[in-house]
Formats: C-alpha cells, structure tokens, sequence
C-alpha cells in the first residue's frame, strides 16, 4: 500500500513548483485532502503527517469518520448537499464548498447557529449530469447567497468537465477564474490530482486532491 506521508510530500513539492512558476507562494493554496472511501486509519496517518484540510462528498461518511477522527483540522463538505441532510452537515463541516442552489443556501442560512464559509459551485460546462450555477447565473447567485446571514461567502468551486490531459482543462480553471474575478470574491477552489498544477497556475487558492495522497480509492457498496 501507497505510503501517505510520502504521497502527501509529493503533491506539496507538485503545488510548491505550481506556484514558483505562477509566481506565488506555495502558502497562498490550500491542500484540501478528499478523503471519501478513504478508511478513517489511512486518513489519521494524512493528519499526522500534516495535512492541512479534509474533504468529505457525503454526510454519512463525514459523521462516522469524525466521530472516530475528531476535528484536528477543518473539514469541507465538496460533494452534493440535500437539503434535509443541512442540520447534519452543519453540525459537521467548517467549510461547505458546494452550494449549488439558492433554496440550499437559504436553508443553511435558515439553520445556521455560527458563521458558516461557503463557496458557490458553478457548472462552468452545463452539464446535466452536475449540479451547480449556470456561468450566466453566476452573478445574481452570488448577489443573493452574499446577503444572507449566518453565511460567508469566500469564493467560487467547479469540478469542469471531463479531459484527455490536464492542459486541457486550462479553458475551464481560466473561466472559473474570470467568473470569481467579475463577483469580487477571494477564493477559487478548483483541480485535483491530476491536473492541479494547470489549476494552480491558472489561480486556484484550494486544490482538492485524493487519490494522488491516498491511492485508488475503493469502490462503494
């Protein structure tokens, strides 16, 4: 089995080179560790080894992990968000990354007992599939999610469509990017293992990777 702590070396020496070329410091982008499927032992050895943030796609998983994990560091919830699981996944995530929806944004705002960060996700290619704001609804969005309260709107996450190499994905991160730039927001939350140094270098604060620090994940039940 894959050893962690030197997995995770790895891809802090991938995001530090990113960031030299770009002309920014490695400090400047968060390393959110996606943890899904991943058993909560193998995750523990990615907490002390250093890692600096978790990232969990759904609410179930999240709560058996961090009954046994604690919260030594933030975890962000990155996967699709119902509506009748908000109490839950705000009793355990510091970050929701994947607002997709007003009437989500308005129940997390409804239910909130605390501050609670957020970042919009954008379906920057439309599809069917993906859950999201259409680019063109990007602005309105962003204008209501921004005034509700108990929400603090940091920034702007997409998972773009798929790709044959990281180069391609270079059209995308630069839309995101223009998008986030346009609402006057601060963070970008976009690329993964296999393409986060395009992402870097096109201006993502967050990179969500997983299987470049944990190995192939295992498939669900």
């Amino acid at each position: 089995m894959e050893d962690v702590r030197t997995n995770l070396e790895r891809v802090r020496e991938r995001i530090a080179r990113a960031a030299e070329r770009s002309g920014r410091r490695p400090e400047e982008i968060l390393l959110v560790g996606v943890s899904k499927t991943v058993p909560a032992e193998r995750v523990r050895e990615a907490i002390e080894a250093g890692i600096p943030a978790l990232g969990e796609n759904r609410v179930q998983e999240a709560t058996l992990k961090i009954s046994v994990l604690g919260r030594p560091v933030p975890w962000h919830l990155i996967g699709h968000l119902q509506t009748n699981k908000v109490k839950d996944a705000l009793e355990l995530f510091d970050v929701i990354q994947s607002v997709d929806r007003i009437p989500l944004a308005l129940e997390l705002s409804r239910r909130a007992t605390r501050p609670l960060e957020v970042l919009a996700e954008i379906n920057l290619g439309e599809e069917p599939s993906k859950t999201g704001f259409a680019p063109a609804e990007v602005k309105r969005a962003i204008d209501t999610i921004a005034g509700l309260p108990g929400l603090r709107l940091r920034g702007l996450m997409a998972i773009p469509p798929s790709v044959t190499a990281p180069e391609e994905a270079r059209r995308w991160f630069r839309a995101l990017r223009e998008l986030r730039d346009q609402v006057g927001l601060a963070e970008l939350s976009m690329g993964m293992s296999a393409d986060l140094e395009v992402a870097i270098e096109e201006g993502a604060t967050m990179v969500r990777v997983g299987t470049a620090i944990f190995g192939e994940r295992a498939r669900r039940p």
